[in-house]
């Protein structure tokens, strides 16, 4: 049973480290934004940046507060881009990767739901908020490219 929790806890560090490097990718690449339109883009990643930050807030409450476990302090690997569009297309790639991986943590959540115990319901809810903040992420940026849902869902 231990080894199962461990493993949701490696899970949410994995997540931790995401959301880690993803406020650090949002912030740098806000600053390299520049042309006609950039004030309006680089405050959205700004903001990004911001609930990016807030997630890995949160992470770090549920593995040690919930679970007993400790929060990971390093960084997923980052990206690099310079233009508009590079900037969009490689934040935009990482928050599809980043749906993908929570809906696999609300499952592995859901799966231990019996020995999360008095964890569960506040795990289950605030996986399932940061899921939804990412897809809400993945709306604004597929916009901010001017890409239509199916064009986004082909590339």
């Amino acid at each position: 049973m231990a080894n199962r929790i461990q493993e949701l806890v490696d899970m949410l560090n994995k997540a931790l480290e995401m959301e880690q490097a993803a406020n650090v990718q949002y912030l740098s690449m806000a600053e390299l934004v520049d042309g006609l339109n950039a004030e309006p883009i680089m405050e959205r990643l700004q903001e990004i940046a911001d609930d990016e930050r807030e997630h890995a807030a949160k992470l770090r409450t549920l593995i040690n507060d919930y679970l007993d476990g400790v929060p990971s302090m390093a960084l997923a690997p980052t990206k690099k881009a310079t233009t508009i569009e590079e900037i969009l297309k490689a934040n935009l790639k990482d928050e599809k990767e980043a749906v993908d991986y929570y809906a696999q943590v609300h499952a592995k959540i859901v799966e231990l739901k019996g020995e999360l115990a008095y964890a569960y319901h506040t795990l289950e809810h605030d996986v399932r908020h940061i899921l939804t903040e990412e897809q809400e992420h993945i709306a604004e940026l597929r916009r901010l490219l001017g890409w239509s849902r199916e064009q986004m869902l082909k590339w």
